[in-house]
């Protein structure tokens, strides 16, 4: 299979190439764009800002739910191949080692996405009518009310991991801001088929770059266009930090947050805190990765180490498959000596360990897997007690509740088991939290009218004051 650039619509092949793995003797030759012709596609955005502008916005969402059925169902051309669903499926699996069922999965997101387009955008206007992004204009409570694009262009720095995080920028070619994207290494396929279904519903192919590339490639997307989004880890996203124009999506460190009104109930939330750990693989920046309770520490965390520890490796086309292997083993063998290492520090414990035979990395069904691991901790500050990883990870640490909001630290999303008024009033005056779910909610649960993380309409778009005679519809 081979994947060419896709400059603003035009496909274009490319002299620097990598070669991937897809098993079965077959191999994926991604064209690389280099930060030169990336520059100079830029100076062409207006072009394609112009063709977005020529449709209605009520038409691109209508495009874009129609996008959603042919990205879940329709042959969609993948470079010089036809993917079915199925061969999505396999393929993006075979690179990224998710088993089919969670590739499905992640379809099904994607799908939900695109097809509550409208529902996302106005859940990101607060429920502004689509004509804004035709005339800059509306009213609202008798109000004129004037929005402009703060960009012609989003760049996008995708990663491989998880699929759903397309959902992120998929509004944007519907609010009439073309997009360049990044594909991770391992996941051209997702980005691109979006792209394809998109086009084949009727979005001008000028909306959409796609620009498999180096690091310095990426650079060049996220701080040449207008705005960027950036995916990936803490060490890497540091460098952005300086571009207000970058909004980065690091580590989630998602936690649920159990209150001393509800803690005695605990056997009532096991299912619910098992599935914020292991969903999608524990490789969501929504996943659990620590828990916070005011007492019964170890009965909670003694019951939950041994829900996960029943989930185990299985081949990637099992339909009962929930784990993931690792594309890159190194990665596992850093993992799992870092998770060791700290296990020796005083103050922490590998209850999954016990209600298991086998060690945490394990080799299965040729790859390499990381098992489900809860880690009790006594202390806090224990390098284990609030961190991530790329599998299903978490810690437990005991703590009061008055002293839990000073300790979560910056917190993508937050499951909070309470009914206290007091605590739910700190909860929702707390900075430290992106997304707060007030109730025995998973943590990765996603409701498309509630941005996920950050607005991107206010991203793109900036309100102007306006006054005067303003005719609005006219």
């Amino acid at each position: 299979m081979n994947i060419p650039i896709l400059r603003l619509g035009r496909e274009y092949t490319s002299y620097d190439l990598v070669e991937l793995d897809l098993g079965g003797g077959e191999t994926l030759t991604t064209h690389t764009a280099n930060p030169g012709l990336i520059r100079r596609d830029l100076l062409q955005i207006a072009k394609a800002k112009a063709a977005l502008d020529a449709i209605p916005a009520d038409t691109l969402a209508t495009y874009c739910e129609q996008a959603a059925e042919l990205f879940l169902h329709a042959d969609l051309p993948c470079g010089d191949a036809v993917h079915s669903p199925q061969q999505y499926v396999e393929a993006l699996s075979a690179l990224t080692r998710l088993p089919h069922t969670l590739v499905r999965m992640n379809m099904g997101k994607v799908h939900a996405a695109m097809s509550q387009v409208r529902t996302v955008i106005n859940g990101l206007t607060r429920n502004m009518p689509l004509e804004i992004f035709d005339k800059g204009l509306t009213r609202l409570d008798g109000l004129a009310i004037n929005y402009f694009p703060a960009t012609s262009s989003l760049g996008v720095s995708l990663p491989s991991n998880a699929p759903a995080v397309n959902s992120l920028w998929i509004p944007a070619p519907v609010m009439k801001i073309p997009v360049l994207l990044k594909p991770g290494r391992e996941d051209p396929f997702t980005p691109l088929r979006i792209v394809q279904a998109m086009i084949h519903a009727g979005f001008p192919k000028e909306a959409f770059g796609f620009y498999p590339t180096t690091h310095e490639g990426g650079d060049t997307i996220l701080t040449t266009c207008g705005r960027g989004i950036a995916f990936g880890n803490d060490t890497t996203l540091k460098k952005y930090a300086a571009f207000p124009s970058i909004s980065v999506h690091g580590t989630g460190r998602s936690k649920i947050l159990i209150g001393e009104d509800m803690i005695a109930r605990w056997p009532e939330y096991l299912d619910v805190i098992v599935q914020s750990i292991s969903a999608n693989g524990g490789r969501s920046c929504i996943n659990t990765s620590a828990i916070l309770v005011p007492s019964h520490r170890d009965e909670l965390a003694n019951a939950v180490a041994a829900e996960l520890a029943k989930i185990q490796p299985l081949a990637r086309d099992d339909d009962h498959a929930l784990l993931c292997g690792f594309a890159n083993p190194a990665m596992a063998d850093g993992i799992d000596d870092l998770i060791t290492a700290h296990l020796k520090d005083p103050g922490a414990t590998d209850l999954t360990a016990r209600h298991r035979d086998t060690p945490r990395k394990v080799e299965a069904f040729g790859q390499t897997y990381l098992q489900p691991t809860l880690v009790t901790c006594t202390d806090k500050d224990h390098a284990l007690a609030n961190t991530e990883f790329m599998f299903p990870y978490a810690s437990i640490v005991e703590i009061p509740q008055d002293e839990m909001l000073a300790n979560i630290g910056q917190t993508l999303v937050v499951s909070a088991f309470t009914e206290d008024p007091r605590f739910i009033e700190q909860l929702l005056l707390s900075p430290d939290i992106e997304r707060l779910n007030l109730g025995t909610f998973p943590t990765n649960r996603v409701q498309w009218e509630q941005p996920h993380e950050g607005n991107l309409f206010e991203f793109l778009y900036h309100r102007r004051a306006i006054q005067g005679n303003v005719a609005v519809g006219a």
